[in-house]
């Protein structure tokens, strides 16, 4: 996996990126300052929940994920981005 091209998809709600099966190496995102932020990723809609982490109010906050990242099989799926204006998925 080091040797693969990593890519970004820009996204500002929730759904599905479309990027095919890949591995998340890491997300930026901007929470709001109208209260805590939350962000739920699954594998593919409807699928296992592979991704569920809270951020503090308001800033811009980025998680580096260790290794070769989180495999998604079925894409990328944002089942939950509340307080979240914006975000950025880094895959391979």
């Amino acid at each position: 996996m080091a040797n693969s091209d990593v890519k970004s998809k820009r996204l500002t709600g929730t759904g599905a990126a479309s990027v095919g099966r890949v591995r998340l190496r890491k997300v930026s995102l901007l929470v709001s300052n109208v209260g805590p932020g939350r962000l739920t990723l699954t594998n593919g809609n409807g699928g296992a929940t592979v991704f569920d982490v809270d951020f503090g109010t308001d800033g811009s906050h980025t998680l580096m994920l260790p290794d070769n990242g989180t495999l998604f099989e079925n894409d990328i799926y944002v089942s939950a981005a509340t307080n979240v204006t914006a975000l950025t998925l880094f895959y391979a």
